[in-house]
């Protein structure tokens, strides 16, 4: 079996660790440790998990680094070969890591492994962080089988099936340590949101693969860094998803894909505003600034990252186009088989 470091970042959130924490150090599996990844807190989080739960190794940051300035720091001091990346606000059952174990174990060029995300306080529907894998539609929008937009499934067993996906959910992200040391990590100017799906299209250009397990599942209360329609987490998603288009597309694609992005961007600042949001469409409006100023240092890291043309888990469909026209509210339906 293989050995997983289990990297949980946290910052004043000692309310979570009380109420989540203990299902991860309850833990069934003969190899794995615990690194709580602290960002400073002022909450005694350190001083509460070195008193109950002494096991858990602990990074004492000396500044709030995010999720992925926290992951990354965490990370230098993890052992195992698999690391996994866990929220603070993730309800594990004491079997979870097997089946992702046995991914890993099995097939060669897994890079990454999503577990089945359910919510937490409704634990027969899919969590939006990434629900059952995660996908990309054409014009590069993020989306889970079991979750389009704003409308999550209920689980009956439909998406039971290990299959390849585009990006595993960084709610509870797991991949090879070796591979994230060779692409150094999350890439800190995404701060928060959608740099796990950088990291999966990265992993995938090494020539890897990221799978789905339902094997084992995962409860995702969410929502406890950005609350959702928050004008942050608009502000993120936005830039973050230009970002990481820019990034990562071939230019074959770059260049009719982004002009089409961002005026479907621009299109969905002014809904807002004309729809009484004026805080959204200013939350867009600054998205698209922060990467018009930061172009330079964003072409830089275009240079330097390795793409490849044909990533798995891009459905060769328009999601917003289907979901607000043809009314198609599941992955069944936007794929015809649940399958890319």
């Amino acid at each position: 079996m293989l050995g997983f470091s289990i990297i949980i970042v946290t910052w004043n959130g000692l309310h979570h660790l009380k109420r989540f924490l203990p299902s991860v150090v309850e833990t069934n599996y003969p190899d794995f440790e615990i690194i709580l990844a602290d960002n400073n807190s002022s909450d005694e989080s350190i001083s509460w998990v070195k008193e109950y739960f002494p096991t858990v190794k602990i990074a004492a940051l000396d500044d709030n680094y995010g999720y992925c300035g926290g992951n990354n720091r965490a990370f230098q001091i993890a052992e195992k070969e698999i690391v996994l990346f866990l929220n603070n606000d993730v309800e594990v059952p004491s079997d979870w890591l097997h089946g992702i174990n046995q991914l890993f174990s099995e097939k060669e060029q897994c890079g990454a492994v999503q577990p089945k995300l359910l919510a937490y306080d409704r634990k027969t529907q899919f969590e939006y962080a990434g629900a059952a894998g995660g996908f990309l539609d054409i014009l590069g929008y993020p989306l889970c089988r079991g979750r389009i937009l704003d409308s999550s499934e209920e689980d009956h067993g439909q998406y039971d099936t290990s299959i390849p996906i585009f990006w595993a959910s960084g709610a509870a992200f797991a991949i090879r340590a070796s591979i994230f040391k060779t692409l150094n990590g999350f890439d800190e100017h995404f701060e928060f949101h959608m740099e796990e799906i950088d990291v999966c299209w990265r992993t995938q250009a090494l020539g890897y693969d990221i799978w789905y397990t339902p094997e084992s599942e995962v409860y995702h209360l969410g929502g406890g860094s950005l609350a959702m329609g928050s004008p942050r987490k608009v502000y993120y998603n936005f830039r973050n998803n230009l970002f990481m288009l820019w990034k990562n597309l071939p230019l074959n694609q770059l260049v009719w894909k982004f002009p089409v992005r961002f005026f479907l961007d621009t299109v969905a600042a002014w809904r807002s505003l004309l729809a009484g949001r004026p805080v959204e469409f200013w939350s867009i409006l600054k998205a698209h600034l922060h990467f018009i100023r930061n172009i330079g240092y964003i072409q830089k890291q275009r240079s330097a990252t390795k793409r490849t043309s044909h990533p798995k888990g891009v459905i060769p469909k328009s999601m917003v186009w289907n979901y607000m026209v043809r009314k198609q509210r599941t992955f069944d339906q936007l794929t015809e088989h649940g399958t890319v």
